[in-house]
C-alpha cells in the first residue's frame, strides 16, 4: 500500500494526531482504512505504518457478513460509509455507492419494502439473492455505525449469478450497474407469472396509442422498483432503402447509452526516406481521417513533401525489420500511435513497370561460433526498400545495395582490396548448403523460407546462410564441385578480377524463384520471376556482415541520424469540451446500420441496411446516462478523453421529448460515476450528493471525503451520470413511500394532509403526463 500524504495548511500532518472538530465537521476520515480482510502483506505494512507514526488504527471484532464494527465511531453520518477494496473491485464500489445515493431506491430498502416483493420464482431471476444481499449491504452503509464496510458477501453473490464478475480482474462498472438493475428488477418483479404479448407495429397508428400500448405491454411483463424509478421509453423508427417501408416501434430502457462526438481526425509522426541515398529521413507530422486508409496518408504526406503518392511504399519498422508492409487499401486504424511509419519512396510503380522489382533489405551481423550456440546473425540498422533490374548480376546488385547505403557505409580503400582470393566462393556465397548454394547453370534455384510462419518468429535471430537446408528441389548431388560449385580448392590462386573487397553477402527469403546461374566468366546472373516478389515480412533480401567489417565500415550514429520538418512543430488546437446535450442530440441523430447488423424488412422478406432514428418519448424519475467513452474496432480499443460539460442542476430535457404531453422533464444531478485511466487498466471512484445533508462526496474506496461542485463538473473521467427529476425528489409525495412519510411528519405536527380525492386527481394528472407511470 503506498499512501501519499500533503501537509496541511496549518502545518500538522494528516496521519498526526488527531485534533478536536468543529460542531459542524463530518465524523469521518478522508484517508483509506485498511481492512483486515486483506492479505497478509498489507497487514505487514499497515504495521510499519503504526509504528512510524502516531496514526493508530482501530481494532476490530471478527468478521460476519460486513459487520467491521470500530469501537469509539459509531457517530458516523449515514450513508457515508466506504468500500473495502477487495481487490480491482473499485468498479463494483463505485457503481454500489451511486445506487447508495439514489434517494426513492435506497428508501425503499431501508424501510423493508423489498421484504413484500421478493420473488423467489422467477426463472429469469436469481431467487431473491441479489436483492436480499443488497439490502443488506445498504443497511449497513446507512446505519450511521461505520466509517467504511467490506461487500465480500455481496461480491460472493453477484458472482454467483454473473460468472464475469466471480474474479478479480478490472470490469466496467457500467456493465455491473446493468446487471444489477436487471437483477434487482427480476427478483423484485411484482410480476408472478408472465404472460405471453405479441409485439405489434405502428401501421401508421398515431404515437400516442402505440406508446401506450407498448408501455401498457411492458407492465403486464415487468413491474418493479427498478421500472417505477429507471425505466424510460423511446421511439424507434427503421427505414427500408429498398422499398421505403417505415417500421415504428417503441421499446423501454433503464439507462441511456449516449455516443460522444469523435475527432474526425488524428495526426501521425511518419518518416520519409527518399530514393536519394544522400538525403537523411525526414519525420513529418501529418493530419489524417480517422477513419480512413493508407492512401489518405500517403495523399497527406504527398502535399507537404511533393513526392508522388502513387511513388510510397508505407511500412512499420520494429526491432531492425519489417514488422509490418502495407497496402494502399489498408485501414489507418491498424497503425498505432507508438508505431515507427516509414515511409519509402521508390522510383517505379508497382503495378505498371515489369523491368524492375521492389525487394525489402535487411541487415544482419553474424554471430562467431561459440561452444554454447551455433553459429547466426543478428539482426541490425535500418531496413530499406530497393528497386533493381529483373535481371541482374551479383556484382551490379551488390554495388546498387552499396549505393543506397553510401550515407553511412564507408568503402574500401585501394589497398585493402586485392587478398588473394578475396571473392572464393565460401566467402561470398548467395545461399545454399555448400559453400555458396549456387546451382549449376540453368537450374532454378529454390531460396531460403523461415520454417516458421507464425509473426513471432521474426522476433528471433534470423539464421546464417550456412545453417540453411538445401531445398528438396535443388538439382544436384553432394560434391560441391559436381554440381558446378567454387571451392576453396577449386577456387584458390584464381581470384575475380575488377572487384574490391565486398563489406557483406547476399541471402534471399522468400522472394520466390529467383534464377542464380553462371554464365560465362563466372559472372553470377540473377534473375526475379515475373511477378513482383510479394512485400510482407517475410519476404527480404538479407546482407551479412562480418563483425569486424561493419565495426570498421558501418557508421550507426548516421544510419540513425534524420532531420525534421516544420510540421512536426504543429500542434492540434486543445480538445474543446462538448456539452451534454450534444451527446442527446447524436444519440437521437439518424444513422445507417452497419453490414455487420442488418434489419429485416418484412417488406422485402430479406436483411437491409436500414436507417434508423431515435427519439425520446418519456423519462423516468432517475434517468441513468452512460458516457460511451470506450471505443473498439478490429485492431484497436481506445478510450475517449473528452471534456464533457453537464449541469449540476436544472437540466431540461424538454427539447428532446417528442412526446407533447410529457410533463415535467427537468433533472438535478445526484451522483456521477469516475473512471480514471485507459482501456488497459485504471481506476473508479464516484461522486453523490447525501440525501440527509444534501452534500456532495467523494467516495474512493474505503475513504470518503467532502467534495465541491466544481470538482464534479466539465470532466473527462465522469463515465455514468444519475439525474434525479425535480418532480420525485423527497418532499413532493411522488413515490408512494414518499407519501407515507409525508402523511406520518403531518400528523407529528398536526398540518392537515390534501383530501384522498384531491390526491387521486393529481394522481390521473401525472399517469395522463407521462405514460411511463399508466397500469
Amino acid at each position: 500500500v503506498l499512501v501519499i500524504e500533503q501537509k496541511n495548511e496549518d502545518g500538522t500532518w494528516p496521519r498526526g494526531p488527531s485534533t478536536p472538530k468543529s460542531p459542524g465537521a463530518s465524523n469521518f476520515s478522508t484517508l483509506p482504512k485498511i481492512s483486515p480482510s486483506l492479505s497478509n502483506n498489507y497487514n505487514n505494512m499497515n504495521n510499519r505504518n503504526v509504528k512510524n507514526s502516531n496514526y493508530c488504527l482501530p481494532s476490530y471484532t471478527a468478521y460476519k457478513n460486513y459487520d467491521y464494527s470500530e469501537p469509539g465511531r459509531h457517530n458516523e453520518q449515514p450513508g457515508l460509509c466506504g468500500l473495502s477494496n477487495l481487490g480491482n473491485t473499485c468498479f463494483m464500489n463505485s457503481a454500489i455507492q451511486c445506487l447508495s445515493n439514489t434517494p426513492p431506491l435506497t428508501e425503499y430498502f431501508l424501510n423493508d419494502k423489498y421484504q413484500e416483493e421478493l420473488n423467489f420464482d422467477n426463472p429469469l431471476g436469481m431467487r431473491g439473492e441479489i436483492a436480499k444481499s443488497y439490502a443488506e449491504l445498504i443497511k449497513q452503509m446507512w446505519s450511521g455505525k461505520y466509517s467504511y464496510v467490506t461487500p465480500r458477501a455481496f461480491k460472493t453473490q453477484v458472482g454467483r449469478f454473473a460468472p464475469q464478475f466471480s474474479g478479480y480482474q478490472q470490469q466496467d462498472c457500467q456493465e455491473l450497474l446493468a446487471f444489477l438493475l436487471d437483477g434487482l428488477h427480476e427478483d423484485l418483479n411484482r410480476i408472478r407469472k408472465k404472460p405471453y404479448i405479441q409485439l405489434k407495429d405502428a401501421d401508421g397508428r398515431p404515437d400516442k396509442v402505440v406508446a401506450e400500448e407498448a408501455w401498457e405491454n411492458h407492465l403486464k411483463r415487468n413491474d418493479s422498483i427498478i421500472v417505477d424509478i429507471f425505466h424510460g421509453l423511446f421511439k424507434s423508427t427503421l427505414v427500408c432503402p429498398e422499398c421505403a417501408k417505415i417500421s415504428v416501434t417503441f421499446d423501454p430502457f433503464c439507462y441511456l447509452t449516449l455516443p460522444l462526438p469523435m475527432k474526425k481526425e488524428r495526426t501521425l509522426e511518419v518518416y520519409l526516406v527518399r530514393m536519394d541515398p544522400l538525403a537523411k529521413p525526414m519525420q513529418y507530422k501529418v493530419v489524417v481521417p480517422k477513419i480512413g486508409n493508407i492512401l489518405d496518408l500517403c495523399t497527406a504526406l504527398s502535399a507537404l513533401s511533393g513526392v508522388a503518392a502513387d511513388k510510397m511504399i508505407v511500412t512499420d519498422i520494429y526491432n531492425h525489420r519489417f514488422h509490418r508492409i502495407f497496402g494502399m487499401d489498408e485501414n489507418l486504424s491498424s497503425i498505432m500511435e507508438r508505431d515507427d511509419i516509414y515511409v519509402f519512396e521508390i522510383a517505379i510503380n508497382r503495378t505498371e513497370d515489369t523491368e524492375q522489382v521492389i525487394i525489402p533489405v535487411c541487415l544482419r551481423e553474424k554471430c562467431r561460433h561459440t561452444s554454447y550456440s551455433h553459429s547466426g546473425a543478428s539482426l541490425f540498422g535500418q531496413p530499406f526498400l530497393i528497386a533493381v533490374p529483373r535481371n541482374n548480376t551479383e556484382d551490379k546488385l551488390y554495388n546498387l545495395l552499396l549505393l543506397r547505403m553510401c550515407r553511412y557505409v564507408k568503402t574500401c580503400t585501394e589497398s585493402e582490396d586485392t587478398e588473394g582470393s578475396l571473392h572464393c566462393c565460401k566467402d561470398h556465397g548467395i545461399n545454399g548448403n555448400g559453400p555458396n548454394g549456387i546451382h549449376e547453370e540453368g537450374s532454378p534455384s529454390e531460396m531460403e523460407t523461415d520454417e516458421q510462419d507464425d509473426e513471432s518468429s521474426q522476433d528471433q535471430e534470423l539464421p546464417s546462410e550456412n545453417e540453411n537446408s538445401q531445398s528438396e528441389d535443388s538439382v544436384g548431388g553432394d560434391n560441391d564441385s559436381e554440381n558446378g560449385l567454387c571451392t576453396e580448392d577449386t577456387c584458390k590462386g584464381q581470384p575475380l578480377t575488377g572487384h574490391k573487397k565486398r563489406l557483406f553477402t547476399f541471402q534471399f527469403n522468400n522472394l520466390g524463384n529467383t534464377e542464380i546461374n553462371y554464365i560465362k566468366d563466372d559472372t553470377r546472373h540473377i534473375r526475379f520471376d515475373d511477378r513482383q516478389p510479394r512485400l510482407d515480412e517475410r519476404s527480404f533480401l538479407a546482407l551479412d556482415w562480418d563483425p569486424e567489417l561493419k565495426k570498421r565500415y558501418f557508421d550507426d550514429s548516421a544510419a540513425e541520424d534524420f532531420e525534421k520538418h516544420e510540421s512536426v512543430e504543429y500542434k492540434p488546437p486543445k480538445k474543446p469540451f462538448v456539452k451534454l446535450k450534444d451527446c442527446i442530440e447524436l444519440f437521437t441523430t439518424k444513422e445507417k446500420l452497419g453490414a455487420e447488423d442488418p434489419w429485416y424488412c418484412p417488406n422485402c422478406k430479406e436483411h437491409q441496411q436500414a436507417t434508423k432514428k431515435l427519439d425520446l418519448w418519456s423519462l423516468p424519475p432517475v434517468l441513468v446516462v452512460h458516457l460511451k467513452r470506450f471505443s473498439y474496432s478490429r485492431y484497436m480499443r481506445d478510450k475517449l478523453d473528452t471534456l464533457v460539460d453537464f449541469p449540476i442542476n436544472d437540466l431540461d430535457m424538454s427539447e428532446f421529448l417528442i412526446n407533447p404531453n410529457a410533463g415535467p422533464c427537468r433533472y438535478n444531478l445526484i451522483a456521477v460515476s469516475n473512471h480514471y485511466g485507459g482501456m488497459g487498466g485504471g481506476h473508479y471512484t464516484a461522486f453523490a450528493k447525501n440525501k440527509d445533508d444534501g452534500k456532495w462526496y467523494y467516495f474512493d474506496d474505503s475513504s470518503v471525503s467532502t467534495a465541491c461542485e466544481d470538482q464534479i463538473v466539465a470532466s473527462t473521467f465522469s463515465y455514468v451520470l444519475f439525474y434525479q427529476r425535480q418532480d420525485t425528489i423527497s418532499g413532493t409525495g411522488f413515490f408512494p413511500l414518499d407519501r407515507e412519510t409525508k402523511q406520518g411528519a403531518s400528523a407529528a405536527t398536526g398540518i392537515p394532509l390534501e383530501s384522498d380525492e384531491d390526491s387521486n386527481e393529481n394522481d390521473n394528472d401525472i399517469e395522463n403526463e407521462n405514460c411511463m407511470h399508466t397500469n
